[in-house]
């Protein structure tokens, strides 16, 4: 596990205990960080409101550089994102972040694969495969999400990770 990784996740545990947000949002931050920012890592995440993650990882501004996707699916848009962050940012560790209870996961259970939306639950489908159970399911996209930037990104200078987010303990866990 490299230092960042240690980082998050000791980050999240104080989270997780205190509940609350102790990420460093002051004017002060925020004028340190108006000339450009350089984030320690990149967080790709579901969309869905009750994911934070400046919270869930204690971090304020200018610290992460979060790329949100319902789902947390990785198309061409979520790629050229984190490789700004990786390329001109030279953030050098991602996360693939899912969640527990996921709508998108569970749409994607539940076949619902018409309209728009269908882009995002048929990736998911295809990351799943026949998994019926909801949280091996969001791991399974996890898993799909880190392989597919491994494969996009290709720098073995970047350490890219899966992790699961529990909306009900607040507790991050690697998926690897």
């Amino acid at each position: 596990m490299n230092e960042t990784v240690k980082r998050l996740l000791d980050a999240n545990r104080e989270y997780e205990c205190s509940g609350t947000f102790i990420g460093d949002v002051s004017a002060k931050r925020r004028e340190e960080n108006a000339a450009g920012q350089k984030p320690y890592a990149v967080i790709i995440t579901c969309s869905d409101s009750r994911v934070v993650p400046e919270a869930i990882f204690s971090a304020g501004i200018g610290e992460l550089f979060v790329i949100r996707t319902a789902g947390n699916v990785i198309g061409d848009s979520e790629l050229a994102s984190l490789a700004y962050a990786v390329d001109h940012l030279h953030a050098d560790t991602v996360v693939v972040l899912g969640h527990t209870r996921c709508g998108a996961v569970h749409a994607a259970l539940c076949g619902e694969f018409e309209g728009v939306v269908g882009v995002i639950t048929k990736r998911i489908k295809q990351a799943i495969g026949g998994e019926t159970d909801a949280y091996k399911a969001c791991v399974l996209n996890v898993k799909d999400g880190v392989c597919t930037i491994k494969k996009e990104i290709g720098r073995e200078d970047v350490t890219v990770v899966g992790a699961v987010y529990d909306i009900v303990t607040g507790k991050v866990l690697l998926t690897d």
